[in-house]
């Protein structure tokens, strides 16, 4: 009769033992899904803002390199002075394009999980 006593104990206790453990790992489990959801999240955020900007910076560098072209076949005829007021202006949107175009691209490396490049103090 203790013999069954006994066995019904350790059975109980193991049962509530496992039990815990159950709860344990699906409490885990579920922190480690919201987490995981989160970073998911923002690297989303991150690549949407990357996007807008590379389709910014894209968009104004063909803009300013055409400037360029055109101010450049201007050169030497009736508009000369208009030709290098445009090689000039479209040379600095065209940069100024590429610099927001190369820029973009911290984004994914934010999206990757990369901390973004500080600026160092002088």
């Amino acid at each position: 009769m203790i013999k069954k006593i006994l066995t019904l104990i350790c059975l109980s206790t193991l049962s509530y033992v496992a039990t815990a453990q159950h709860h344990g790992n699906a409490d885990s489990l579920k922190n480690e899904i919201i987490k995981l959801r989160t970073d998911v999240n923002q690297i989303q955020l991150n690549l949407g803002k990357s996007h807008k900007q590379f389709k910014k910076g894209m968009i104004l560098a063909t803009i300013g390199y055409s400037v360029t072209i055109a101010g450049g076949l201007m050169l030497g005829r009736k508009n000369d002075d208009l030709g290098k007021a445009l090689l000039v202006t479209g040379g600095a949107a065209g940069m100024g394009g590429t610099f927001i175009l190369l820029d973009s691209f911290k984004f994914l490396g934010l999206a990757a999980g990369k901390q973004a490049p500080t600026r160092k103090k002088r």
